[in-house]
């Protein structure tokens, strides 16, 4: 039985796909367009460097003006210079969305592509993917703002590490690896923003959207034992590492490697300072350490949350004047646009200060072309309806839900997967996700193109699909849930596929799990179905985060484990097809999954990474946590077998000193506790790599996708004196090899990148002497030296 999927209404997308008028009709020219106030003066030049544009025209407003645009929504902008109020604040976490204002769905743009939840992308390890997804994304996103129905400032990715298995935002993140997150971040800003050299500064290249990284930093705990995120003080102080090698990596390689536009400070405290107060993070670090070349912006009402919930400053103008101070250019609220003024009265800020801030936001808007009159004439100009929900667009919403599916167990000599058409004419799809539709895409979600459910995806390969949910939703409490009905469906059935897990009620924004069990029934009604099934059970997990399936690996009789994630709007088809084998799975897990009594263990509070041994504190995410798992990071299994063998490694390498550490023995060698090591700051670092060549053999009968991992191991003394971690990925590339074939993968490992490691001070250090590194089976090591001196 085929069922065809769920659509929006077909009239909408046909009409809008058919509309030969030009988008751009629906929105007036923002600023500098002929006939506008403005247009003779220096700040509409586009032949001028875009800071002399921004600084004009910063210099031709009033402080009243200066002030409403420091918040994201500006009532009525600067009419007298023809410069139209702005909404800064939209969203395209996987897929344009309206979670913010900027953006409203309706009339030729019903909806847009929905892809994957972030985690589920990050599983497929494929930086090509995710920098494809972005572009998509952007397509979508201008086409809706020359439709007059979203912004061009984006406010994504989250790009926070999920440290903690009950963290309900993190779902929106890459995972709990630094390295992952960090190529994620620069991949999907890269796809977003696609940078384009500008004639009037090559320096400030232009953007077709601006992306944001968010939120800095140490932001994971949203609601959790009586301590939420605008109350939280995250204290980090104890070891600044953590900060270093952790929490700060991503956002500095979204900085400095991916040029993202903005980052986006949160609601939390660091140490005791709001970090939207912090001006040794905002001016220090973001601006002044890495370089941002854009804006900063303020989680929204953050500058309000540090004052009426924080207590931060006495008065509301010392909040205001401490975040502008601090290097915070744009308030997500109304708070700077009601104190600043008064702030600078009782000089407790300075115009210049105020100058800075509306200097940054504007610079941004002339990068995006706001300032260039009409944007009908521009490169983006052409997008419209019908480039919103292509089938190009739909079709990679599908791959990326195929590609992040994870094969957790696979029983394939016992009737395990994947399942055979011919065999299993008649499948039962139970469970409370086995019809799902909006759950599919998760938060930060617009409203999706279509539809395929669990359902629609089996239906599609077999004779009947026969459904019963067996519980009445995914909180599955009470005694009346149709557990039988589920239980009957797999008794007569040739296989059962059983769609569980979790969703926006049980882990969301403002909403952390205080268990990692299925909820309710779920377990009962999957035993039950197990019990009953006279052919293979597969279960199928959807979930944003880890949970403890203990039981469901110890039944011999469940033939098969997936996870999906939260897979959009093309999820359903995507889990048929890896079941039925159309695709062949190559996911891996991109978060540790820990039993249920981890919990027991670690508060949410506890910010420490590593292990504490004398105090039972056992450590966080596979780098630091040495405990028994579910399934530890990176576990997926594929339908073939893959192989490894070493080509070409290095077995020695020489560390050489810049000039001025080279001039004086002193810093030559730095020994912090017993293994002697090079500051990263004292090596020459460009083009210092050590390059791995890697043969991946397909020895099984299907061809297949395959991630190659690779691991570092710091010297021995780094790792027992510094606390460096046990491993930390390094680098990772996705190859295709067909059955029996060979591929060769080519990744050069940056030393002072990746071979460092943060001392408790959180300075990084080469250590000088053996490290490994672990690629599969393989292990290699390679000496790292350090030059004489006088050579």
């Amino acid at each position: 039985m085929r069922s065809l999927p769920l659509l929006l209404p077909l009239l909408l997308l046909a009409a809008a796909a058919s509309s030969p008028a030009p988008a751009a009709e629906a929105r007036a020219a923002f600023a500098c367009a002929p006939g506008e106030p403005a247009t003779s003066l220096p700040f509409c030049n586009r032949s001028l460097p875009l800071h002399a544009r921004a600084s004009d025209l910063v210099s031709r407003l009033t402080r009243a003006e200066k002030v409403r645009l420091l918040v994201n929504n500006v009532a009525g902008g600067v009419p007298r210079l023809g410069v139209a109020g702005y909404e800064w604040w939209s969203e395209a976490l996987h897929g344009v969305s309206d979670a913010g204002p900027g953006v409203a769905f309706g009339g030729a743009f019903p909806g847009a592509t929905a892809f994957p939840q972030v985690l589920g992308t990050a599983a497929a390890l494929n930086a090509s993917l995710w920098e494809r997804i972005g572009q998509a994304v952007s397509d979508e996103a201008r086409a809706m703002y020359n439709g007059g129905q979203a912004g061009l400032t984006f406010w994504s990715p989250n790009v926070n590490i999920f440290r903690d298995p009950r963290w309900g935002r993190g779902q929106e993140t890459p995972g709990e690896d630094p390295t992952i997150s960090s190529r994620y971040a620069v991949a999907y800003v890269r796809g977003l923003q696609q940078q384009q050299s500008s004639s009037s500064s090559t320096s400030n290249p232009g953007l077709k959207v601006a992306a944001c990284c968010k939120h800095f930093t140490a932001y994971d705990l949203d609601q959790w034992g009586g301590t939420d995120r605008y109350h939280f003080n995250a204290i980090v102080s104890l070891s600044p590492q953590d900060l270093e090698d952790t929490f700060n990596v991503p956002f500095r390689a979204c900085v400095t490697a991916g040029n993202v536009a903005a980052v986006m400070c949160s609601y939390n405290q660091v140490n005791g300072v709001p970090t939207c107060a912090d001006e040794a993070f905002l001016k220090g670090t973001i601006r002044g350490e890495w370089g941002l070349d854009g804006y900063i912006v303020s989680d929204c009402d953050s500058v309000d949350v540090f004052f009426n919930d924080q207590h931060y400053t006495r008065t509301a103008e010392d909040a205001a004047a401490a975040a502008l101070r601090a290097g915070l250019d744009l308030d997500c609220g109304q708070f700077l646009s009601l104190y600043t003024e008064p702030a600078v009265a009782e000089r407790k800020l300075t115009d210049a200060d105020v100058d800075a801030a509306v200097t940054n936001t504007v610079t941004v808007q002339l990068r995006l072309g706001l300032f260039d009159g009409d944007l009908a004439t521009g490169p983006y100009g052409h997008l419209g309806p019908k480039d919103v929900c292509t089938p190009a667009h739909q079709q990679l919403a599908l791959e990326a839900a195929r590609q992040g599916i994870v094969l957790l167990n696979n029983d394939d000599k016992h009737g395990g997967l994947p399942l055979r058409a011919a065999a299993h004419r008649t499948v039962a799809v139970v469970g409370p996700h086995a019809d799902a539709t909006v759950a599919m895409i998760g938060n930060y979600a617009g409203k999706a193109c279509r539809y395929t459910t669990p359902l629609q995806g089996v239906a599609g390969y077999v004779e009947q699909a026969v459904h019963a949910a067996g519980c009445a939703d995914v909180a599955c409490a009470g005694a009346e849930q149709p557990v039988a009905a589920a239980v009957d469906a797999a008794r007569h059935a040739d296989a059962t596929v059983v769609v569980a897990g979790l969703d926006q009620k049980v882990e969301a924004e403002g909403l952390d799990r205080s268990s990692l069990l299925l909820p309710g029934r779920q377990a009962e009604l999957i035993s039950a179905v197990a019990k009953a099934s006279k052919g293979p059970v597969i279960v199928v997990l959807m979930s944003g985060g880890p949970i403890d399936i203990a039981f469901v690996q110890n039944d011999p009789r469940i033939a098969a484990i997936l996870w999906a994630g939260y897979p959009g709007q093309a999820g359903g088809q995507a889990i048929a097809d890896v079941v039925f084998g159309k695709h062949n799975p190559g996911g891996k897990l991109p978060v540790t999954w820990y039993p249920e009594d981890y919990l027991q263990k670690v508060p949410m509070t506890n910010m420490a990474m590593r292990a504490n041994p004398a105090s039972g504190y056992p450590g966080r995410t596979y780098r630091f946590y040495t405990g028994p798992t579910v399934y530890p990071f990176a576990h997926g299994l594929s339908y073939t077998r893959f192989t490894h063998t070493l080509a070409h490694a290095p077995a020695e390498l020489t560390i050489r000193l810049g000039a001025a550490a080279a001039a004086t023995s002193s810093s030559l060698l730095d020994t912090p506790h017993s293994g002697a090591a090079v500051r990263v700051a004292d090596a020459r670092c460009e083009g210092l790599t050590v390059p791995v060549h890697v043969d991946v053999r397909n020895v099984g009968g299907r061809d297949g996708a395959h991630t190659v991992l690779v691991y570092h191991s710091a010297a021995a003394a780094a790792a027992a004196e510094g606390g460096a971690p046990a491993r930390q990925l390094v680098a990772f590339e996705k190859v295709h090899v067909a059955a029996g074939g060979v591929a060769r993968v080519d990744v050069a490992v940056d030393v002072c990148e990746g071979m460092s490691v943060a001392d408790r001070d959180g300075v990084r250090r080469i250590p000088v002497g053996e490290h490994r590194f672990v690629i599969g089976e393989i292990t290699h090591t390679v000496t790292l030296g350090v030059e004489e001196l006088g050579v």
